[in-house]
């Protein structure tokens, strides 16, 4: 299915894509061999004290035949720790003791145990999803761990958020990057630093130790008037690039994020532009696992504006009393979920367990049994939802609670809808719609609705020529999300979504 109406300015604006270290290793089809040798005698025993401690353990590493010395191991997670199973994840860093070790340019990765997924898809399949919609989630692939020579299991390789990371996406990396963890929720505690040190990681930079920009985000989110927060927050937050992530938090019923449990994620001060940027982090809980004591039925139903403790997550819910944003996120919700369907998502879903059904079967320290991996491919899974009946049921909720909002899904898959453009979107005075080839602008119909239905075409200007349409918006126009059909003889109607700022 092609994805439309992904905003241009989410593809050109916060980061950047292109040949990156670790592409070999995470775009391959197979499952990874890595060997983890230790020459300590009671290492398990070592693993679990250095855990306690946060410091690495030494070993040696053999990924896909290739052997690097020295390299740091240490055991990490949360809850997907404190479980008796002896299937922890962890973390790898080749330079941890060696300088300059790599494989493929990776020097620092992680290793997640599949715990709360019978699937093992989970994870994977939510950061591809959120990937291919722009967003700068770190990539996933498989590999298959063994300790002193013991098959202990089938794990997710996930890139580790880093300053590769950060170069790599953004164009740089000298500007603070911290974690929302443990208790990230962004709420206003006062001016001091020190106020958010047991609340937050910074990630890089710790000598320095400034806090001071965390401080004014956090101060903007939550002491702005209502009626210059566009203004403000502009200026220190890549919006678009929240805004989508806060759509795929919701799409995917990802609770164990700042929409529900108020954490799991990185910001980056980006140098380059002086905004923050939004990274999501640990999503092996997507699909509803993390239910916040929901059933099922209400995940799979969850609001299209929920959030756990509304006046604990200020920065969704002030953005939620601002017009502009509202239609924002209504925008990508509209578009994640014109891709969150059975005919695009199951043949993923098939292939990835195709590619791990041998590992997952040979796991026998795995989290659940292998009639559990097939079983929750596509049914619930005693309150686990089943992956492709969650996507049906979610997909089916979302097109009944955004056809109010004006969000058509499923439309307009055709190739002349893709090759409509809208630039700037969004815009503040005028905005130029760039025609498909062969269709003549003087005959074009065009008309304009808000998010309510109501036709405010009379409220703009409109020229057509030499196969563009120019609307320039008048002074009685708010702010917000609408939506242009325009059509020709001999064609199907288009609609095309735009966005007016202030």
């Amino acid at each position: 299915m092609k994805r439309l109406f992904t905003p241009l300015l989410l593809l050109l604006g916060g980061f950047t894509q292109a040949q990156n270290d670790g592409d070999a290793i995470f775009a391959s089809s197979s499952v990874h061999d890595i060997y983890l040798n230790f020459s300590q005698t009671s290492y398990w025993d070592t693993l679990m004290a250095n855990h306690t401690a946060d410091v690495y353990t030494r070993c040696d590493m053999t990924f896909d035949g290739i052997t690097f010395t020295d390299v740091g191991v240490k055991l990490k997670g949360n809850s997907s720790f404190n479980n008796s199973s002896v299937k922890k994840s962890m973390k790898i860093d080749m330079n941890e003791y060696v300088a300059g070790q790599d494989i493929d340019g990776l020097k620092k990765f992680n290793l997640n145990n599949g715990f709360k997924d019978p699937t093992f898809i989970r994870e994977k399949i939510t950061l591809d999803f959120m990937r291919d919609h722009g967003a700068a989630a770190p990539k996933c692939t498989y590999g298959r761990v063994y300790l002193n020579n013991t098959y202990w299991g089938l794990y997710m390789i996930v890139e580790d958020i880093n300053d590769k990371f950060c170069t790599q996406r953004y164009g740089n990396n000298d500007g603070n990057r911290f974690k929302g963890d443990p208790s990230g929720d962004l709420r206003w505690l006062g001016s001091a630093a020190s106020n958010y040190y047991s609340k937050y990681e910074l990630d890089n930079n710790e000598t320095i130790n400034d806090w001071s920009d965390l401080v004014h985000l956090i101060d903007i989110i939550n002491n702005t008037p209502a009626a210059q927060l566009y203004d403000s927050l502009e200026t220190v937050l890549y919006t678009w690039g929240f805004v989508y992530q806060w759509a795929g938090y919701n799409v995917f019923a990802n609770l164990d994020s700042y929409i529900g449990s108020g954490h799991n994620y990185f910001i980056y001060h980006n140098s380059n532009t002086g905004k923050f940027e939004w990274i999501p982090w640990d999503v092996n809980e997507s699909f509803g696992v993390f239910a916040q004591q929901m059933s099922i039925s209400q995940l799979e139903n969850l609001s299209w504006n929920y959030l756990n403790q509304a006046n604990n997550r200020p920065l969704c819910n002030n953005m939620l009393q601002n017009t502009t944003y509202t239609s924002m996120y209504i925008n990508a919700l509209c578009d994640l979920s014109n891709d969150f369907t059975n005919s695009n998502l199951d043949p993923k879903i098939d292939s990835l367990a195709n590619v791990i059904r041998t590992d997952v079967y040979n796991d026998t320290q795995k989290f659940y049994s292998s009639q559990d991996f097939e079983t929750n491919m596509t049914s619930n899974l005693g309150n686990i939802p089943g992956l492709k009946s969650f996507i049906t049921n979610r997909h089916n909720s979302l097109i009944s609670q955004l056809s109010a909002y004006g969000c058509w899904l499923g439309i307009n898959e055709n190739e002349q809808a893709n090759t409509i453009r809208s630039y700037p979107n969004p815009f503040s005075s005028s905005c130029t719609i760039e025609l498909p080839e062969g269709w003549d602008a003087s005959s074009c119909t065009l008309n304009m609705h808000d998010l309510s239905g109501k036709d405010v075409t009379g409220m703009m200007t409109i020229t057509r020529a030499n196969g563009l349409i120019v609307i320039e918006r008048s002074s009685s126009c708010a702010s917000g999300m609408y939506l242009a059909t325009i059509g020709t003889e001999g064609q199907s109607p288009v609609r095309v979504k735009l966005t007016i700022s202030d």
